[in-house]
Formats: structure tokens, sequence, C-alpha cells
């Protein structure tokens, strides 16, 4: 049988975990050949769980790449959602009850978001998050949210991310949404500066430092102001 798997990404000092963040990587629509850590969605969140790991590595953040048992989101089974919720279960069996955050990246953002109203769960960020009409938000009532979308995109649409980020932002004042001028879905041409904003955003979420002033301020305009805010570099 195949199975889900947590990559950890080891913190360079041991001290007890106190939270958690789990990085979602990308897929296709129907794939259900077996997923791998040698594909580009896999490799293109590396360096993400590495910033993550660095900055809380003296603060107890474990950190975990997600390797899906598939490729591919094959609706209905929602194979994505499935293994992130296997994934949290996981975290708690391993250190209780601690905070967690989720970073996700294209399918592995609409997997995020769909799971950010399960228990343990303070913060989701979904980068360039593929999303389709009716997809669900009630859910994520009264949470930390964060979208990112690159004006270059070809493979996802930012106008899709702005109408979920506004009706997420009905039921939550804590939601930000960031336009990534110059930037499309593999996220590199300014990756110093998607690795800043989410990094910064994962250890505010889980109330190991403010938020920055950017994503402060985002958060407290709300609609329409906050939610499409361009992204200074670091």
């Amino acid at each position: 049988m195949t199975l889900p798997r947590l990559d950890r990404v080891r913190p360079a000092t041991r001290r007890p975990v106190s939270a958690a963040v789990l990085v979602l990587h990308g897929g296709s629509p129907d794939n259900r050949r077996p997923a791998d850590g040698l594909r580009l969605p896999y490799l293109r969140m590396v360096p993400f769980a590495r910033s993550l790991a660095a900055a809380g590595a003296r603060r107890g953040v474990d950190v975990a790449l997600l390797r899906y048992r598939y490729r591919g989101w094959n609706a209905p089974d929602l194979d994505p959602v499935q293994d992130a919720r296997w994934a949290l279960r996981d975290v708690r069996a391993r250190h209780g009850d601690v905070p967690v955050v989720l970073v996700g990246h294209s399918m592995g953002g609409r997997a995020a978001l769909r799971v950010g109203g399960d228990e343990g769960v303070v913060g989701v960020a979904g980068l360039a998050p593929w999303i389709e009409r009716g997809e669900p938000y009630a859910h994520l009532a009264g949470q930390a949210v964060l979208i990112a979308h690159g004006d270059r995109e070809r493979m996802t649409d930012p106008r899709a991310s702005l109408r979920f980020a506004q009706r997420v932002a009905t039921v939550s004042d804590r939601v930000a949404r960031f336009d990534v001028h110059g930037d499309g879905h593999a996220m590199l041409r300014r990756a110093a500066a998607w690795h800043d904003l989410v990094t910064h955003f994962a250890l505010g979420a889980l109330g190991l430092e403010p938020f920055t002033e950017a994503v402060a301020k985002a958060m407290a305009a709300g609609d329409p102001e906050g939610l499409e805010v361009p992204l200074e570099d670091p």
C-alpha cells in the first residue's frame, strides 16, 4: 500500500517541540502515480522548508515536508486533503497538541486551505493556490490566512485567489493577500521575498513573533486594500 510520508527538516539545535509547520507541495488535477521527492513540485518547496527550519530552530519549531501518496487531487477522493489530515494526526501523535501552520503551493495550497480549520491549525499560507469556484471557506472563520500570487502566473488564477480571499475576509479579520509582481508559478525570480513573507507569517501565526508590519497592515485593512498588496523585497 502507498502511504504518505513526512520528510522532516532538522533544526540546528535540539529543543522540545512547541510548534510545527507542515509544507505541502503541488501536483495535478488527476494523477494516481506515486509522488516522490525528485519532482519539481516537491523540490520547489524545499527552500521554504529550510527557511522555516532555520528561523524556528531555537524556538522548538518542527518543520516537515509532506510527500503525498499520489501526484493528483483526484476528485472526489481528494487524496492530498486526506494526506494532510494524516500529517496533522502524525504531528499530534509525536508532539501532542502543539499549534500548526500549513504552507502549501498550488495544489498544496488548495489542500492546506481545505484543512485550515482542522484541530490544532493556527495559520494557513496558500502560495499561488489552485482555487476553483465553490471552494469552501466558512471553516476558516477567525483563522490567520495568507495568500500570495505572482502577476506572471500561468498555471493557477490570481483572480480566483483574490475572490477566495474576499470570501474568507467575510469570516475572518486576519486575512492578507499579496501580489508578487514580476514572478510566476515557480516563485524563483523573487524567491527571497516569498521565503521571507512565508517564514515570518508562520512565526507570527504561531505566536513566536509579531506579524510583520506589511502583514499586520494588510490584515487590519481587510477587503479591498489588504487583499491586493504589492509584495516588497525584504
